[in-house]
C-alpha cells in the first residue's frame, strides 16, 4: 500500500495537498503523522524525514522502493498509476490549465503564504486586517488570485475550479483554508467555492484531523502566545 507522510494538518498545507487529494479521489494509503517539533537538524521532525526523503522535508509519498517527494510530483505519479481516477481534467485545455493554475500557486503566492500561514484551528480576522492594509503584496496575490479562479470557474461552469473535482483544487485547498482563517476580502463567488472545497468530504475529514491536535508551535504562529 502507498505510504504518505505528513506533517501537522492543522499547519502543514504541503501535505494537505496529496492528502485530500488521494482520499476524495478514493486512493488508499497509508497516513504516516510526523508532528512538528522544530525543523533543526537534531529534531524529531527532521531526523524522521531525512530517514525516508532526500530532502527531510514533508510530504513524502512511498511506493515500495520508491520514493516521492515535491507535491507536484506526487500529484503527477497519482495521475499516472491511478489514471482512471482522472485527476486531472480529460480534455487538453482544460489539462494544461490545470497545470498552469498549480505551477504558479507551487512558486507564487509568496506574500499571502507567508503573512498568513495556514492555521485551521484558529480564527484572526484581526491578523488578517493588519496584513490587508500593511501589505501591498498580500493584495496582489489576493487579487490574482480572484481573477484565476474567476476565470477558471466561468470557463468551465464550476462547482470546483475545473468543472469536477481536481489536482488543482487539492493544490489551492490550503489557500481556502487561509481565506477563511485570516477573513481577507474577496467576491462572493470566491468565497462560495471556498465553502465548496471546505465542504468535500476529504476537507472535512483533514479539518477534524487539525482540530483534534491541539498542538501549538510557536515557530508557526508568531502572532500569538497560545492556541
Amino acid at each position: 500500500m502507498l505510504k504518505l507522510y505528513i506533517g501537522n494538518k492543522n499547519y502543514s498545507s504541503w501535505s494537505l495537498r496529496p492528502w485530500v487529494l488521494m482520499r476524495q479521489a478514493g486512493i488508499g494509503f497509508e497516513e504516516v503523522m510526523v508532528r512538528f517539533d522544530s525543523f533543526g537538524p537534531q529534531s524529531h521532525f527532521k531526523q524522521a524525514l531525512q530517514a525516508v526523503s532526500p530532502t527531510g522535508k514533508v510530504p513524502v509519498l512511498i511506493d515500495g522502493d520508491l520514493v516521492v517527494w515535491d507535491t507536484l510530483a506526487i500529484a503527477e505519479y497519482l495521475a499516472e498509476q491511478h489514471a482512471d481516477k482522472h485527476l486531472w481534467p480529460l480534455e487538453a485545455r482544460a489539462r494544461a490549465q490545470a497545470r498552469s493554475a498549480c505551477a504558479e500557486m507551487h512558486s507564487g503566492f509568496a506574500a499571502l503564504r507567508s503573512a498568513c500561514p495556514m492555521n485551521i484551528e484558529a480564527h484572526l480576522p484581526d491578523v488578517g486586517a493588519l496584513v490587508w492594509r500593511d501589505r501591498a503584496a498580500v493584495r496582489a496575490d489576493v487579487q490574482r488570485l480572484v481573477a484565476l479562479w474567476s476565470g477558471l470557474l466561468q470557463t468551465h461552469g464550476g462547482p470546483m475550479l475545473l468543472g469536477q473535482f481536481s489536482v488543482a483544487d487539492a493544490y489551492f485547498a490550503p489557500v481556502c483554508m487561509r481565506l477563511r482563517t485570516y477573513a481577507l476580502p474577496v467576491p462572493p463567488h470566491i468565497t462560495a467555492y471556498v465553502e465548496r472545497v471546505r465542504a468535500l468530504p476529504a476537507m472535512q475529514e483533514w479539518i477534524a484531523g487539525a482540530l483534534a491536535e491541539k498542538d501549538f508551535r510557536d515557530f508557526e504562529e508568531p502572532y500569538r502566545l497560545a492556541r
